[in-house]
C-alpha cells in the first residue's frame, strides 16, 4: 500500500512540477487563450433540421460533479485534472437550466423528466401530467386535458423511430418521462400501485409504467429498450423473481412484435455476452433487461454480465441508424444520483466517467451535419468543493488545511447526507477524517445535515449541444425548453395529426387531379379546334 502512495506522490509531484513550468510562463495562457477564441470566432451555426436527435442525461450530476470528475479523470491519468474535459464539455455551445418543479424549490427526477421531455413544468413526484394532478391522484391523471406527450410521441407521429437506454431500472422517473403518464413516480408495476397507495386511493382506471411502456403508445413502439428492472416485467411464480401479478410483460412484448411486426426481427437480451453478439444491423426491436432492478455501479459490477452505459449507446446507435426518416434516442447515467443519494463521491465521478464515454461514442457513431446532440443534467445534489486544496491534490482525499479544531477535512463533502460531519452532539466534536479509509469504492463523505440520504440541490445544471439547431441551447431558460428545442431543431410538430388534417390533404389531392384532368381535357378540346 505504502509503494502505491509513493509512487501516487511521485508522480503528481512531476506532473505539477511539469504544469508549473509551462503556466508561470504568461504567452502560455495569451495563447491558449487566442487559440480557443479564434476556434469560437469561426464557429458556424448549423440552421438544417436534425434528423436524428440524442438527449443524454445524467441524473444529479451538478456542476460541482463536472468539476471534480475532470479532476478525477486527469488524476486517473496522472495528469493534472483540473485543466481536463469531459467529452461533451468541449461542444461548441452550452446553456443554464433551471430546475424547479411547479410546486417545490428542489426538484426530483420525475417532475423534472416531464419538463424537458414533455415541455411542460409540473408537481414533484409525478410523471407527464400536468401541475392539476397532485401526488397519487389517479382519477385526476387520467383526464385527457391533464395528460401530456413526450418528445418521443412527437417523434414517432414523425416517422421517426425512437429508444431509451438507461442504467436504472426502464421504468425508473427519469426514462418513464418519456412515455408514461402517472401520478406517482413509485407506482412501476401493479405490485408497487398497491403498495404504494395504501389501498387509499381507487386505481381503478391508472395503469402501471412497465405496462403503459409495453402496451401504450409511445412506448410500445420503442425500438430499443436498455437498462434494468427486469422485475417490474415479470409475473411472479415459483422459479421467478417478478413483481407482477397480471401478466408477463416480456411475453407480452413478444407477442406484440410478432402480431405488428411479423416481418421483423425483435430481440429480447438479458446480458452482456447477448447483447455483444446480437447483430443490430439486422435488427429491428431489443428489449434489453440487464438487472432484477437497478443496474450495478460500475466498479462493483460483474464485467462478465452486465454490459457499460458505453456499450448500450453504441448498439442502440447502431439499431436506430438505419432508420430512413432518423430517430429521437434518449441516454440515461443514472447511477450518478444513486451514488450521491449515499454520499459516495468516488462512484458518482466514476459514474460521470463512463456517462462521459458513451457521450464520446455517440460522437464518434454520429455526424455534426444531421445529428443533434443535448447533453445535460435533470437537478444538482449537495455535494460540495472547498477548502483551498493545492493544484493536483487528490480529489477524493484531504484537504492540505487545517480547520479551528485542528483537524483537516475532505475536498468534498455533501450539506445533507447519511454519514454527520459531528459525532457529538453536545460538545460538536467533529468527525476526524484522517483516520477513515478514504479509498474504500464505497467510501461515504461526511455530511453537516443528518438525513438517511443526500437530498437534490435546487442549483441549475449546465446544458451542452452539438449539431443542427444546437444554438438554441445556450443562455439561461426554463428546463421544458429543451423537449421544445429538439423538437424544433428535428422539425417535428407536438400536436398530434389530426383528422381533418389529414381530409383536407385528401382535399387538395382531389382537387389537383381534378385540376390537372380538366386542363387535360382543355388542351385536348384546343387541339381538336385547330384540327377543324
Amino acid at each position: 500500500m505504502w509503494t502505491s502512495i509513493v509512487c501516487y506522490l511521485v508522480c503528481a509531484l512531476q506532473v505539477s512540477a511539469a504544469v508549473t513550468a509551462q503556466e508561470s510562463d504568461s504567452k502560455y495562457w495569451i495563447e491558449n487563450g487566442k487559440r480557443m477564441l479564434e476556434k469560437k470566432a469561426k464557429l458556424q451555426l448549423r440552421t438544417n433540421t436534425a434528423k436524428n436527435v440524442i438527449i443524454f442525461l445524467g441524473d444529479g450530476m451538478s456542476l460541482t460533479t463536472l468539476t471534480a470528475a475532470r479532476i478525477y479523470k486527469g488524476q486517473l491519468q496522472n495528469t493534472t485534472g483540473e485543466s481536463e474535459h469531459l467529452s461533451f464539455e468541449q461542444f461548441p455551445f452550452t446553456g443554464i437550466s433551471k430546475t424547479y418543479c411547479v410546486n417545490s424549490q428542489v426538484a426530483d427526477s420525475a417532475c423534472s423528466a416531464t419538463a424537458y421531455l414533455c415541455g411542460v413544468k409540473t408537481n414533484k413526484g409525478t410523471i407527464g401530467v400536468t401541475s392539476n394532478v397532485l401526488l397519487g391522484d389517479c382519477p385526476a391523471s387520467v383526464i385527457e386535458e391533464h395528460r401530456v406527450t413526450s418528445i418521443m410521441q412527437w417523434a414517432q407521429w414523425a416517422g421517426k423511430a425512437t429508444g431509451i437506454v438507461t442504467t436504472t431500472r426502464v421504468t425508473n422517473a427519469s426514462p418513464a418521462g418519456g412515455y408514461a403518464q402517472a401520478a406517482h413516480r413509485e407506482w412501476e408495476s401493479d405490485k408497487d400501485m398497491i403498495k404504494v397507495s395504501g389501498g387509499q386511493t381507487n386505481l381503478t382506471d391508472c395503469e402501471d409504467i412497465a405496462r403503459q411502456l409495453i402496451t401504450k403508445d409511445p412506448g410500445r413502439n420503442f425500438k430499443v429498450i436498455m437498462g434494468g428492472g427486469r422485475d417490474n416485467f415479470m409475473k411472479q411464480g415459483l422459479n421467478s423473481t417478478g413483481k407482477r401479478q397480471d401478466e408477463d410483460l416480456i411475453l407480452n412484448w413478444k407477442n406484440d412484435k410478432k402480431t405488428r411486426f411479423g416481418d421483423k426481427v425483435a430481440k429480447y437480451i438479458t446480458t452482456r455476452e447477448e447483447l455483444k453478439t446480437t447483430d443490430m444491423s439486422k435488427t429491428d426491436f431489443v428489449l434489453g433487461l440487464f438487472h432484477r432492478s437497478h443496474m450495478d455501479y460500475r466498479l462493483k459490477s460483474n464485467f462478465e454480465t452486465q454490459p457499460s452505459l458505453q456499450e448500450m449507446t453504441r448498439n442502440a446507435i447502431q439499431l436506430l441508424q438505419k432508420e430512413p426518416n432518423g430517430y429521437v434516442l434518449f441516454v440515461e447515467g443514472g447511477l450518478i444520483d444513486k451514488a450521491h443519494h449515499k454520499t459516495w463521491a468516488r462512484i458518482a465521478l466514476d459514474e460521470t466517467l463512463e456517462f462521459s464515454k458513451a457521450v464520446s461514442d455517440a460522437v464518434a457513431l454520429t455526424s455534426e451535419d444531421d445529428t443533434l446532440i443535448v447533453v445535460t443534467s435533470d437537478h444538482a445534489h449537495t455535494m460540495t468543493m472547498a477548502g483551498y486544496p493545492k493544484r493536483n491534490e487528490n480529489i477524493l482525499g484531504l484537504t492540505n488545511s487545517i480547520a479551528m479544531d485542528n483537524m483537516t477535512y475532505t475536498t468534498l463533502s455533501y450539506a445533507i447526507g447519511p454519514k454527520k460531519s459531528f459525532i457529538n452532539d453536545t460538545t460538536c466534536h467533529r468527525l476526524n477524517v484522517t483516520k477513515e479509509d478514504l479509498k474504500q469504492i464505497d467510501f461515504e463523505y461526511p455530511s453537516l445535515v443528518d438525513r438517511q440520504s443526500d437530498t437534490h440541490g435546487g442549483d441549475d445544471v449546465m446544458v451542452f449541444a452539438r449539431g443542427p439547431m444546437s444554438h438554441l441551447f445556450t443562455g439561461n431558460y426554463e428546463q421544458n425548453q429543451i423537449a421544445l428545442g429538439m423538437a424544433m431543431a428535428a422539425g417535428i410538430s407536438t400536436n398530434p395529426p389530426t383528422s381533418s388534417t389529414s381530409t383536407s390533404n385528401v382535399v387538395r389531392l382531389q382537387f389537383a387531379g381534378q385540376t390537372i384532368l380538366i386542363i387535360s381535357m382543355l388542351i385536348s378540346l384546343m387541339r381538336i379546334v385547330k384540327c377543324i
